[in-house]
C-alpha cells in the first residue's frame, strides 16, 4: 500500500524542485525536497524512480460530457474516465445534458451509482435547471454535488432556461456554485434565419462564430453575472471565447472571487482560420472565434481574469461529425489531451509551467472547494501524474482512448507524455495501459 516516486522534478504551487513523494494507501505521507531520504521510509514501499520527470497533481476537470446514460454511442463513463486518467486528468465534473437529463435527485444519484462502479477517475455531476424545477434543483446537496449548471444558450440536448423570472428566482435562492452555459438565443435565432436564406441548409462551417457570435456570448455572460452581481450568486461561466467577455471578469486569486471564469484548450489552441483545415471536428458551443479573440484569452488567462483551464470534452461519433453544418452536432473530445497540449504551449513560451499546474489542479480545487485534492500536500489524496517533457509522441487513432474514436489533435505532435497516473494512491495508467478494476471516488466539497 506504499509506493516511493523518487528523482522528480515535482510542480507545485509555483515552484519546482526535486524531490520525492511517499504515497501511503490514498494519501500522500510525506514530500521530500532534495535526493536524501530517510531510509525508514523507503521500507516496504514499491519504489518509482521517475528520473527527472514531472511529478504534478492530478488535473481537475471542470467540465466534460462523457454522454451516459442515452447517448453511449459517443461515450460513457468508463470509457472516458479512462481517457482521462491516460491524460492525467484524475477528477471530472460532468454535465446534465443527458438522456434523461440529470434535472430530478434521483437521475442525479443514478449517475453516481453508475459511476461507482466504473469510473477510473474521481467524479461528480451538475444538477441540471430547467424552467420548471426549481423544487428539485433547491434540494441539491453543496457538500457532495459540484454545482447548478444552466444553458442560459441552447446546445446538445437543447436545456435552454429562457424564463426571466425562474432564472432570477434560481439565482435569488440557490445557495451553491451556479456554472452557466452562456450564449444569447435570440441573437443566434436571428444570425442563424440571416445565413439561412443566404446558403440555404449549406452553411459554410466558417459562418458558426458569425452565428454564434461574440455579441450572442456577451449579451448573456453579462445579464448571468448581472444576476449574480444582484443576489450574491456564487457564479462560475464555462468556456468563455470573446474578448468582449473580458471586461466582465476581475483579476485576483480564485478563492476571493464571487464570480469567475474558465476557457477551454480548444479556445486557447485553435481560431477561425483553423476551420478550413478541421471544418466541423473543431465546431463547438460557443464557436472559435477570431485571432483576437484567442490572443484576449491567453492575456486575461495570465493575467488572472480567466481562473481555470478545462476541456468542455464532448464527444460525438464521426459519422455525426461529417454532417452538414446545420446536422452536425456541436462539441469533441478532448480530456485525453488536455495536459499535454497545455504543456505544449508552455514548450512555445505561452504560458509558464507553473502556471498551467495552477490552472488546471490548484484553481478547480480552490474554485469549487474541493476536500483535499489538487495539491501535492501532505495530507492529501494521492492524485499524482507524471509527465515526461521529453518524449515526443503523435495523436494517432491508435493511442486514442476516446469510445468515438478521433481526436481533433489527430497528427499533432507532443513533446510531453504522461507516463503514470496515480488516483487516490492507485496506479491507474502506465507506459501506455490503463490499470483495470481501480475506480474513482465520489469529490467532496468543504461548503
Amino acid at each position: 500500500m506504499k509506493t516511493l516516486i523518487k528523482n522528480a522534478r515535482i510542480i507545485n504551487e509555483g515552484q519546482i524542485f526535486s524531490g520525492a513523494v511517499l504515497i501511503d494507501g490514498e494519501l500522500i505521507a510525506k514530500v521530500f525536497s532534495g535526493e536524501d531520504i530517510p531510509a525508514e521510509f523507503a521500507l516496504g514501499a514499491k519504489v518509482i524512480d521517475a528520473n527527472g520527470k514531472y511529478l504534478v497533481p492530478g488535473a481537475i476537470d471542470d467540465q466534460v460530457h462523457f454522454r451516459e446514460p442515452g447517448l453511449t454511442h459517443k461515450g460513457e463513463i468508463a470509457t472516458e474516465s479512462r481517457a482521462a486518467v491516460a491524460g492525467g486528468v484524475t477528477s471530472y465534473m460532468e454535465m446534465p445534458n443527458t438522456n434523461p437529463q440529470a434535472v430530478t435527485q434521483e437521475i442525479l444519484e443514478l449517475k453516481y451509482q453508475r459511476a461507482a462502479e466504473v469510473s477510473a477517475a474521481n467524479y461528480s455531476f451538475y444538477m441540471g435547471a430547467t424552467n420548471d424545477n426549481l423544487d428539485e434543483v433547491l434540494k441539491t446537496n453543496g457538500s457532495d454535488v459540484c454545482g447548478i449548471k444552466i444553458f442560459m444558450g441552447s446546445s446538445t440536448g437543447n436545456m435552454l432556461v429562457d424564463n426571466e423570472e425562474v432564472l432570477s428566482e434560481i439565482f435569488k435562492n440557490t445557495k451553491l456554485l451556479v456554472a452557466t452555459h452562456c450564449e444569447d438565443e435570440p441573437t443566434i435565432i436571428l444570425n442563424t434565419t440571416i445565413y439561412r436564406e443566404k446558403y440555404g441548409d449549406y452553411v459554410p462551417i466558417s459562418a458558426h462564430p458569425k452565428i454564434r457570435s461574440a455579441e450572442a456570448c456577451f449579451k448573456s455572460s453579462s445579464k448571468a453575472v448581472a444576476l449574480a452581481s444582484k443576489y450574491g450568486t456564487r457564479l462560475h461561466v464555462l468556456h468563455i471565447s470573446t474578448a468582449d467577455e473580458m471586461k466582465l471578469f476581475a483579476s485576483g486569486p480564485v478563492a476571493e472571487k464571487l464570480i469567475t471564469a474558465e476557457v477551454c484548450v480548444h479556445h486557447l489552441w485553435f481560431d477561425e482560420s483553423d476551420y478550413i483545415a478541421h471544418g466541423n471536428f473543431i465546431k463547438w458551443n460557443p464557436a472559435i472565434k477570431s485571432p483576437a479573440d484567442k490572443a484576449a484569452l491567453w492575456k486575461a488567462l495570465l493575467d488572472d481574469k480567466i481562473d481555470v483551464v478545462a476541456t468542455d470534452h464532448a464527444p460525438h461519433t464521426l459519422q455525426e461529425k461529417e454532417h452538414s453544418y446545420f446536422k452536425a452536432p456541436a462539441g469533441g473530445p478532448l480530456v485525453q489531451h488536455s495536459l499535454v497540449a497545455m504543456l505544449e504551449m508552455s514548450r512555445k513560451g505561452m504560458i509558464p509551467v507553473e502556471k498551467v499546474i495552477e490552472k488546471m489542479c490548484h484553481a478547480p480545487a480552490d474554485l469549487f472547494r474541493i476536500d483535499r485534492r489538487g495539491y501535492i500536500r501532505e495530507g492529501y489524496y494521492a492524485d499524482l501524474v507524471l509527465v515526461d517533457p521529453a518524449q515526443s509522441w503523435v495523436v494517432s487513432p491508435e493511442n486514442i482512448l476516446y469510445k468515438c474514436g478521433w481526436s481533433p489533435f489527430d497528427g499533432t505532435e507532443f513533446s510531453h507524455q504522461v507516463t503514470h497516473t496515480f488516483v487516490n494512491g492507485n496506479l491507474v495508467y502506465a507506459d501506455g495501459n490503463v490499470v483495470s478494476g481501480i475506480q474513482g471516488k465520489r469529490l467532496k466539497f468543504n461548503r
